[in-house]
């Protein structure tokens, strides 16, 4: 049985830890609402560049592009968007169990995040490039991860690229997901971060007329659509981190609450045990 003083320090190392955990939640509450704004306000010009290069590449025929040239598969790349830190509940494992799927004798990897490059480290994988990115994610972070990752693709150092990212829904709900990136084509199973919509355009006959040209216009419209791709999914990564980042240190600090609202009343009920015994033991004594 515990005694007083062993409750007492038990109750103030919890409420140490509730105050750090209360702290970590208001922090991650004060980034998650600006991620998830920047998130959400970009998400509308990534559906509509989506169905522009969707649009453009049905109609243009025999027209061909590097980066949208389907190869045999021999290997394999995988960016692979972890948080920085930990302290956001399942969201890393879950991104990993996608990523241990791959086998590693065909795949590099290419990461974002340290929790990224230190899980392909720790399981022996082949990581061929590691990038940071910020808790506001900037266009630059994203456009120099997509040109490595289309340089390995133009030089034939790997005949196809994945994505493993987490896709932001709400606060709550954060779901990992895999999808392809190059060669560049229709998102398989609508499964581009914030693209929530049918791929209706290749079914469509309309004439288009290109100005100045098919070819020098889809060449810019693929390499302002592979950074902006990039760029999405950085903000949804770090948008979802944020939120689960929250949500877990909100959860540890209610569970805290509760444990020492527990051990305060075993407190009291051995104090007031204490308190009995010795009125008993001092009303005893008076009688002999």
């Amino acid at each position: 049985m515990q005694s007083l003083h062993d409750i007492r320090r038990r109750i103030r190392s919890i409420s140490s830890t509730a105050q750090i955990t209360r702290a970590m939640q208001m922090v991650a509450a004060s980034k998650m609402r600006k991620i998830q704004e920047a998130a959400l306000a970009a998400r509308p010009f990534v559906e509509l560049l989506y169905r522009i290069q969707r649009a453009a590449t049905t109609h243009l025929g025999e027209f061909s592009h590097p980066l949208l040239e389907v190869r045999e598969v021999r290997k394999r790349a995988v960016i692979l968007v972890g948080a920085d830190k930990g302290l956001c509940g399942p969201l890393n494992n879950n991104l990993f169990r996608l990523a241990a799927e791959f086998d590693p004798s065909s795949t590099v990897f290419i990461t974002a995040g340290r929790k990224a490059a230190q899980f392909v480290a720790s399981s022996r994988r082949q990581l061929v490039a590691e990038f940071p990115y910020a808790d506001m994610p900037r266009f630059p972070e994203a456009r120099a991860i997509a040109s490595f990752v289309c340089a390995l693709f133009l030089e034939k150092r790997v005949d196809q690229v994945f994505v493993i990212a987490t896709r932001f829904v709400n606060t709550l709900t954060q779901i990992p997901l895999r999808f392809e990136y190059l060669p560049v084509g229709e998102i398989k199973g609508m499964q581009i971060p914030g693209a929530e919509f049918k791929d209706e355009l290749a079914g469509e006959r309309t004439e288009i007329l290109f100005e100045p040209s098919p070819e020098a216009l889809l060449s810019y419209l693929l390499s302002q659509y592979v950074n902006i791709y990039i760029y999405q999914v950085l903000l949804n990564a770090k948008a979802s981190e944020q939120s689960a980042r929250m949500v877990s240190m909100k959860s540890a600090t209610d569970n805290a609450e509760d444990l020492i609202s527990h051990l305060t009343l075993e407190y009291n009920k051995l104090r007031q045990d204490n308190i009995t015994q010795e009125l008993l033991e001092i009303a005893g004594g008076q009688a002999e």
